[in-house]
């Protein structure tokens, strides 16, 4: 435990100085009933009022009477209240304590398409604009507990941006996103499986190249992949989705594009492009995931509820001083109401 304000703690010296003084306070007490003990009589419950005469609510008995013996009592409602005080002195100070927090917690990589093919406008405004404005309704609906990461695949695949809680760095990196190069569908599984497992994941493009990898188990991680199927460049995508699969990490495929496909214009050559929904649909049964269309943005939420999360603990410094000061009130209030039951008064 430590303190914002160590120097309020200074006021814990108080403590013994009114020690001293109740301990010199009861020796005159102490001294008086002796007197009265002198003379074979002892008020029970403290002091008469007036020398030789019972107080309300005193009755005189004899030394070594269990009035006597009860009067030993007396010390409870004043070591509760000097209790009270301490612990209020302590407060002052502003008292942090590191506290483990249990959340349930999940990592999702949003792995985009972003080839030359995804520019195509056979769903409106293009493909890569559907896919980012159906990625940016999922990252809003998302709980805080879920960490967001963003990888971009073209000739190659790129982590930009590593998972976080952060929403505005995510929807940034989304929007940052521009149509460029071929479609390599495995890598940017790979790299997926890299900002998830927090280590560089190196595969080889030659078949079966993944089967021996051992990355680790990531049962509380996920991967959508939005992308119009289209894969032109190696590792082949269902291998590396095996991967996936091995590593606990589901992969849900959204479709972005139309069956009946179109014509794209690149440089001034014509692209025949369509969405594979084959491919995608194997790559996300082969991880026990699901196919999604982009126009479905509804059904994404369901990517979520099909994450098991994972229980984690998380120390964070709180600072206690309402745990302090609600322990020194109750303290204040059983030691009144000792003091109520024994004398009729507060103090």
């Amino acid at each position: 435990m430590s303190f914002t304000w160590p120097w309020m703690l200074l006021g814990l010296f108080a403590v013994p100085a009114l020690v001293v003084a109740y301990r010199a306070q009861q020796r005159r007490h102490d001294a008086r009933r002796d007197e009265l003990a002198a003379m074979g009589l002892v008020p029970v419950g403290g002091i008469p009022t007036e020398a030789g005469a019972a107080g309300p609510g005193q009755v005189w008995g004899a030394a070594g009477s269990p009035g006597r013996r009860r009067d030993r009592r007396r010390h409870l409602a004043p070591a509760l209240m000097l209790a009270a005080l301490t612990v209020l002195l302590v407060s002052l100070a502003r008292p942090t304590a590191t506290v483990a927090e249990p959340r349930r917690e999940g990592t999702v990589m949003l792995a985009f398409d972003i080839s030359t093919s995804m520019a195509a406008k056979d769903i409106s405004p293009t493909r890569l604009d559907a896919a980012k404005a159906a990625a940016r309704k999922f990252v809003e609906r998302q709980p805080s507990t879920i960490r967001i990461g963003v990888v971009a695949f073209g000739d190659s695949a790129l982590v930009s941006q590593q998972p976080t809680e952060d929403r505005t760095e995510v929807l940034a990196a989304i929007d940052r996103l521009t149509p460029q190069g071929a479609t390599a569908v495995g890598r940017g599984i790979v790299s997926s499986l890299s900002a998830i497992a927090g280590k560089p994941i190196e595969v080889g493009a030659t078949p079966g190249a993944g089967d021996d990898a051992d990355i680790g188990y990531y049962g509380s991680a996920a991967i959508v992949l939005l992308s119009d199927g289209e894969n032109t460049t190696d590792p082949d995508p269902l291998e590396i989705a095996d991967l996936a699969s091995s590593a606990g990490v589901k992969i849900y495929t959204i479709g972005v594009g139309s069956t009946r496909g179109t014509v794209l214009q690149v440089d001034g050559f014509q692209i025949s492009t369509a969405l594979d929904e084959a491919s995608l649909r194997k790559i996300s049964e082969t991880t026990d995931g699901a196919y999604y269309a982009a126009d479905d943005a509804a059904s994404l939420s369901k990517v979520y509820s099909s994450i098991d999360l994972a229980w984690t603990a998380r120390t964070q410094e709180r600072e206690v001083t309402s745990w302090f000061a609600t322990a020194a009130a109750i303290l204040l209030l059983l030691g009144a109401a000792v003091s109520v039951l024994r004398s009729g008064r507060v103090v």
